[in-house]
C-alpha cells in the first residue's frame, strides 16, 4: 500500500458495501423512513433489504421499530447517534483518501 492508498484501509467496511451506504445515506437526511421507501430508494429486494438492516442494526447504527397501521405490518428504520457518528467518520475518511490521491 502507498502513503496516497493506506488511507482507504481505515473507512468502515460495514458502510462502505453499496447496499448499506445507500441505506445509510438515506438514513441520515430524514428522522425516518419505512421498509418500503428504502426498498423503493435503494432498488434492494425486501430480502436483501433486510439483511443489510440485520447488521447495520448487530453494528448499533440503525434502529428498528415494528408496528401495526390498519392491522397492516410497517417496519420503520432510524439511524442511531452511533450510526450518524459512524457515517460521519466514514465520510470525514472518505474524503480523506480520496484527496490524499491528488498529491
Amino acid at each position: 500500500m502507498t502513503d496516497r492508498t493506506g488511507a482507504f484501509a481505515e473507512i468502515d467496511k460495514l458502510i462502505h458495501e453499496p447496499a448499506r451506504l445507500q441505506i445509510l445515506a438515506h438514513l441520515y437526511v430524514v428522522e425516518e423512513a419505512d421498509f418500503t421507501f428504502i426498498a423503493r430508494q435503494t432498488g434492494l429486494t425486501g430480502g436483501n433489504l433486510s439483511s443489510h438492516m440485520s447488521k447495520l442494526t448487530d453494528a448499533g447504527y440503525i434502529e428498528v421499530e415494528k408496528e401495526f397501521v390498519d392491522n397492516k405490518p410497517r417496519t420503520l428504520l432510524r439511524l442511531t447517534a452511533r450510526g450518524r457518528e459512524a457515517f460521519d467518520d466514514y465520510r470525514r475518511r472518505m474524503v480523506s483518501a480520496l484527496d490524499a490521491l491528488s498529491g
